[in-house]
Order: structure tokens, then C-alpha cells, then sequence
């Protein structure tokens, strides 16, 4: 029995009951409000008139963006006007109501429309606020513009890649933002630790993450080699193995797992072999190595390779599409994908990688139309729709 069966038809949800206010915009933000969500709390996200950018990047149908879909699912649209006082005094309302609020505009941004962590505590003092930007909230980088294919960039991140290209002196562009996604999730892990730390502390706090340290902590081993002289292997470790009919990834581990290949290979002599016997000999050996495994793998077609390589218990796998990759029955086994709809119709969205036997992790089934819930949640707060406040009216005194 798979752990998604133990709580099927449960309805519980870890953080339900929870509300948070979603400022964010392209992905940062919405993907850890989107994890927030998944988890069962209710997000206001908060929009202008226009709707924030991603609704407008493809796929599109009938003008509804999928991407935008794959972040924004089961949040609420609720579309202010943050430079009207009327807007204000919203925000101020729903964030006396709320446990959380996300935003990803650049730092002096929330502080200058007066709806920064100082002044909304003060009407909330459970409030856990979020802040997710480039270079952090203070410093002398931290005003700057920044998009994740700039702090790739910026954190070492595409050199230290390049470094792994043999032959390549030119930085690649890496089209799939991993500072967002990674940045996205330490916002996650970090509100969670916030609210779990209220539960003893009875107030909230300011949460300021930064997409340039993010990025840095991806870089494990070059941020340690960048302090101490290590020679780079004669070839890079770990990369495409060629076979009769493509290449394979084979990830030689463990002691265990170089022994296994060296038996698949014909070559258990080398498990001896000084020029390969420790992890060091074989670093410095490393071209020659994969030179004898080479030999082997040209004989065999991909699939024919990984038969053997997996019956051996070797870690290895052909290089797959994305669409290839979905269509792996491994997912089917673990749902590892919903439908969901919106006005252009259905489509699939990737449920949160992990799976809980007492909560239910997956996402709502609807992406919210712009502005669906505005006149709803004014009501709530006691703002007529359409009804402007006048300026210096508060919560406190209106």
C-alpha cells in the first residue's frame, strides 16, 4: 500500500485555517504560496486591475496561462489598488485577519506604500511577514533589480556549471529558474519554522529571503573548493555516458556501486587496480576510467545498458524529456500529478513532491478568475465595494 493510500478521503490539511496574503508575482513567491495552499491555507493573492504577468505567458488558451495555473491554483484573487488609500486600508484590514503575508517586490517598496512588517505588526503582532527578493532586504546590493537568470549569474552559479563543460568558454543560459523554485521553498520552510516558533512565542516576525544565498547554497562543493586549492578531474565526474544508441548518466557512488560496474564491465581486475582502487586514484584516473566503461556501454543500446546496470545496482538512467520523464509510471504510482481547471479548460499540475500519512497534500481542483473574490472578502473587512476611504481614515478610527 502507497503512503497517498493510508489517508485516502481524509480531508485534513496541515495548515488549515491559516490565511495569507499573497503580494508575490512570477514565481518565487506564488510557488511558495502555492506550497502554502497545497497545505490547506487559504491565500488572498492580491492583484492589480491588469493581473499580475504570468497570466499572460504561455501555454495559453482562451487566454488562460497553464503556467500561471501551475502556480496560483486553489488561491484566492482579490484585485486592490495599493497606491489609493482605499487599497491601503484593505491591506491593513485583511492582514489584521491573516497569519502570513508573502511578498516579493523589491526592498523600500512595501516600506514606502507604509505596508511593511513595522506598520502592518502594529495591527497584527501574530503577523509572520515574508520577504523574498534578490540580494536580501539591506546591503549595498540590495535595491537592485534581479531576476533568477541574473542571479545565476551573479552567485557563481552559471561559471561554476560552465566548469563541468569540457571544451565550453562560454557561460550557458539557463532557461529553467532554479532560484526561483529553491528560493520559493526556503520561504516555505522558513514561514513554517515562524509558525511553529509563535506557538511558543505568541507573536510573529519578519522573514527576509535572499534569491543570491539561495543560489549559493546550491553550489555545495564549488563554495568549498573556491576557499582550497582542489585540482578539477581530467574529466568531469558524472556526466553522459556513451552508448550503441544515445548516452546514459551512471553515478558511481559508493564502493559498492564502483565494484558493481567494474563486475558489468568485465573489469573486476580493476577494483585492484592501483590507478583506481581508492576514491582519490580514481579522481586523478577519472578520463581513463570512463574511457574503459565506454568501451563497454558503445556495445549496447541505451535500454540494453540500463537492464544490465540496473540488475547489477548501479544508479543510472537515460537522458529523458520532460514529457518522457511524466510519462514514467513511477508517477502514475505516486499521483504525482493533479487536474485542475480554468476558464480555458483542464490541465495537469505537479502535486508537492512529498506525501503525509496524516494530511492531505494536494492541491485544489479551480484557478481563481482576476478579481473573483474582491467583493467577497471587501464585505468581510467592512469596505462596501466601490467605496473609497477618506484619506487618513484607519482600521481604528473609520
Amino acid at each position: 500500500m502507497q503512503l497517498a493510500d493510508k489517508h485516502e478521503g481524509t480531508t485534513t490539511k496541515a495548515f488549515a485555517g491559516l490565511r495569507v496574503l499573497d503580494f508575490s508575482t512570477t514565481i518565487a513567491g506564488p510557488h511558495c504560496t502555492r506550497m502554502l495552499a497545497d497545505m490547506g491555507a487559504e491565500i488572498i493573492k492580491i492583484e492589480t486591475d491588469g493581473g499580475e504577468t504570468m497570466r499572460t505567458r504561455p501555454p495559453l488558451r482562451n487566454g488562460c496561462s497553464t503556467a500561471f495555473g501551475q502556480l496560483n491554483v486553489g488561491k484566492k484573487s482579490v484585485v486592490l489598488d495599493l497606491k489609493s488609500e482605499d487599497g491601503k486600508e484593505a491591506v491593513r484590514r485583511l492582514a489584521a485577519t491573516s497569519d502570513i503575508l508573502v511578498e516579493n517586490f523589491r526592498p523600500g517598496v512595501m516600506r514606502r506604500l507604509r505596508l511593511d512588517y513595522d506598520s502592518l505588526r502594529q495591527v497584527n503582532p501574530r503577523l509572520i511577514y515574508c520577504s523574498i527578493s534578490g540580494y536580501g532586504q539591506t546591503g549595498p546590493s540590495a535595491e537592485l533589480p534581479a531576476y533568477a537568470p541574473v542571479i545565476h549569474a551573479a552567485s557563481g552559479y552559471d561559471m561554476a556549471h560552465l566548469a563541468y563543460q569540457p571544451g565550453r568558454n562560454r557561460p550557458d543560459y539557463c532557461g529553467i529558474y532554479h532560484a526561483d523554485v529553491v528560493t520559493g521553498t526556503y520561504g516555505f520552510g522558513a514561514i513554517a519554522s515562524a509558525l511553529y516558533q509563535r506557538t511558543v512565542t505568541g507573536v510573529g516576525q519578519h522573514i527576509d529571503v535572499s534569491m543570491l544565498e539561495t543560489m549559493l547554497s546550491l553550489t555545495l562543493t564549488e563554495l568549498q573548493s573556491s576557499q582550497f586549492t582542489v585540482a578539477p578531474p581530467p574529466r568531469s565526474m558524472f556526466g553522459p555516458t556513451e552508448t550503441a544508441s544515445g548516452y546514459v548518466m551512471i553515478t558511481i557512488a559508493s564502493e559498492k556501486t564502483f565494484q558493481a560496474l567494474m563486475g558489468v564491465i568485465g573489469r573486476p581486475d580493476w577494483v585492484s587496480d592501483p590507478r583506481f582502487a581508492t576514491y582519490a586514484a580514481r579522481r586523478e584516473n577519472w578520463a581513463e576510467l570512463m574511457d574503459g566503461v565506454e568501451v563497454w556501454s558503445r556495445q549496447l543500446s541505451t535500454d540494453a545498458c540500463l537492464r544490465v546496470l540496473g540488475a547489477a545496482g548501479v544508479p543510472a538512467s537515460a537522458y529523458r524529456s520532460v514529457s518522457e520523464a511524466l510519462a514514467d509510471p513511477q508517477l502514475a504510482h505516486r499521483r504525482a500529478l493533479s487536474e485542475v481547471r480554468d476558464e480555458g479548460g483542464s490541465f495537469q499540475v505537479l502535486n508537492l513532491p512529498f506525501r503525509m500519512s496524516a494530511a492531505d497534500t494536494t492541491p485544489a481542483k479551480t484557478v481563481s478568475v482576476l478579481g473573483e473574490h474582491t467583493s467577497a472578502l471587501r464585505e468581510e473587512i467592512g469596505l462596501a465595494s466601490g467605496v473609497s476611504i477618506p484619506p487618513g481614515k484607519t482600521a481604528a478610527t473609520s
